[in-house]
């Protein structure tokens, strides 16, 4: 299958705008923080843990390390969901600069952030987290107060089920028979089975919730927890002092 080509030159459209995106402070930010990081080294790690793409068959992935950063983005402007996500990759030019996309190449389908999320394990992302944070100390941003902690919800890309309906799935996920499709070959996709319910402003949700620790000086997150909705953001604080 492999991973799509991401095509790197000047498109019409990129040529048309040059000049004018030149002043686009927000533009030079996201310029200024790939020029931070060696996104080659965060690349092998998700390479290294990330099960997509490796096959011959099967249509073109998008390379992880742009999904990566799609999702970083999403957590430094606070957006608060994958569909969301993706209208804003197509709506802001900085946004395509970061990512490496062209203006006229389309954002990777909301999706598609969705099924990225769920193929890591949490130790794959502290490790992530913590490659991040050595980079930005080696170019003397070390990060150790003015840290603010936030949690923010992802609705959940499956339809939602009850509590019951839920614990009788993920039992059946734990047999070799649900590991399986219906042609007796392993799952390469299956609904979300962490989700659960919450209540936010009297409103209930079906999903999942997001915990950071962002660095109020530069944006940067300093490490995330994925939990079903329910969690309570508490239990989280101390992993960040």
């Amino acid at each position: 299958m492999g991973f799509k080509k991401m095509e790197t030159n000047f498109s019409f459209a990129d040529i048309s705008l040059f000049s004018s995106l030149e002043r686009n402070r927000a533009i030079k930010r996201m310029q200024q923080i790939n020029a931070i990081v060696d996104w080659s080294r965060i690349e092998t790690l998700l390479l290294r843990n990330y099960p997509v793409g490796k096959s011959a068959e099967g249509n073109e992935a998008y390379p992880p390390l742009i999904l990566m950063k799609c999702l970083l983005l999403q957590q430094w402007f606070r957006i608060d969901s994958d569909p969301e996500l993706e209208t804003q990759v197509n709506d802001r030019t900085s946004f395509k600069t970061f990512l490496g996309l062209s203006f006229d190449q389309p954002s990777p389908d909301h999706s598609t952030f969705s099924r990225f999320r769920s193929r890591f394990s949490k130790d794959t992302m502290r490790m992530i987290n913590h490659e991040l944070l050595s980079q930005f100390a080696s170019r003397g941003l070390t990060i150790n107060k003015g840290i603010a902690v936030d949690a923010r919800l992802v609705k959940s890309a499956s339809h939602p089920l009850s509590q019951k309906k839920l614990e009788e799935e993920k039992k059946k996920r734990e047999t070799p028979e649900g590991k399986l499709d219906k042609n007796g070959n392993l799952l390469k996709y299956s609904r979300d089975l962490e989700s659960d319910w919450t209540v936010k402003n009297d409103k209930p949700h079906f999903g999942l919730k997001e915990h950071a620790a962002v660095d109020v000086h530069h944006g940067f997150v300093l490490t995330t927890e994925i939990t079903p909705a329910s969690f309570h953001d508490s239990p989280f604080l101390p992993l960040w002092r």
